[in-house]
């Protein structure tokens, strides 16, 4: 059976493009959807920054029609800005805004937003209420376990905030106080999934870095579908490998130099058109390292790359690329 998110039907399991600060931008966004995400998110925008018409914010609602179905990702402390917030999101055409409330970051947190809402379940089921409210669009939520190890309240999150009108709730497998640090814990999502009270999908994010694992996690936590963040960034190749190990049950071949090459090189480009020439090439520099990440004796290329602001150079520089490790196909597996 396809998993539908209001009308949106992203086929029988799905793989989600996580949402990320500074990474999962239109541009990236476009080189996983070319690799088989099935539902990407926005870079998550705060509330204050859209309702102040702030740039940056703005900027962070633009969606494409290559990358639908596209979740706009806003997150805030106030419940008024929160609605307010909801009304301009919708306003950029996506296919639904989801919530952040699953953000570690100190800076989000002591802003009473991100994953400080698990300290105040009432006021995130009535800011969840209000989102739901301020749009006819569906609306979903990122969220964690709970705030520390005393307190993994997510099981009773996911039943109020489906109560309030949430269509999917994505979880990550760590509280607030692990951060990234130690291993995901899928044991208490798959508690949520086997609620009978719960009928909306249930997404598990957290340490999905290979194939096999995706494959085994499917079926150990009875997730209606997976979430990637990290492992996608530089090898958006992880949603087509999923998928093939999924009908195959066999590993597929990594990509070649050349395709990393060519899609370093979309990237950029896309990069370019979105941000215009500069601004461009200066946010790409955080991903030459992933795209070749393997490549022995890498470094002076990434040094080269990182540091020269004009395009043909760029351009030559990954041609170089391709003529100097042409038959030096070893490239390592993403770990």
């Amino acid at each position: 059976m396809s998993v539908k998110i209001g009308n949106i039907d992203l086929g029988p399991f799905p793989l989600l493009l996580a949402p990320m600060e500074d990474v999962s931008d239109p541009p990236f966004r476009f080189v996983c959807k070319q690799n088989g995400a099935d539902l990407m998110y926005t870079e998550f925008i705060s509330s204050e920054g859209l309702i102040r018409d702030a740039a940056k914010s703005k900027q962070k609602l633009d969606v494409f029609e290559y990358e639908r179905p596209v979740g706009i990702q806003i997150f805030g402390g106030d419940i008024d800005h929160m609605r307010e917030a909801t009304e301009i999101a919708a306003q950029a055409g996506p296919d639904l805004i989801d919530i952040n409330y699953g953000c570690p970051v100190k800076a989000v947190v002591c802003k009473g937003a991100g994953s400080s809402l698990l300290q105040d379940i009432p006021k995130m089921v009535k800011m969840t209420a209000e989102v739901v409210k301020a749009t006819s669009l569906p609306v979903t939520v990122k969220t964690r376990l709970g705030w520390d190890d005393t307190t993994k309240n997510v099981y009773e999150v996911a039943e109020r905030l489906q109560d309030v009108g949430i269509q999917a709730l994505s979880i990550h497998g760590r509280t607030r106080a692990q951060l990234y640090k130690g291993q995901a814990d899928w044991s208490l999502i798959r508690e949520v999934k086997r609620n009978p009270r719960i009928r909306i999908p249930i997404f598990g994010n957290g340490d999905v870095d290979s194939p096999e694992k995706a494959a085994a996690w499917r079926m150990e936590y009875e997730i209606d579908g997976i979430m990637i963040g990290r492992a996608a960034i530089g090898y958006p190749w992880i949603f087509r490998e999923v998928k093939h190990f999924f009908a195959t049950g066999e590993r597929l071949a990594g990509p070649t130099l050349q395709e990393r090459i060519e899609a370093c090189r979309t990237h950029l480009d896309k990069s370019i058109q979105w941000k215009g020439e500069r601004t461009g090439i200066l946010e790409m520099r955080r991903h030459y390292a992933n795209y070749f990440k393997g490549l022995p004796d890498f470094k002076p290329y990434r040094m080269k790359l990182v540091s020269e602001l004009n395009l043909a150079t760029i351009y030559q520089l990954l041609d170089d690329i391709s003529g100097s490790y042409a038959n030096n196909c070893t490239l390592l597996q993403p770990v």
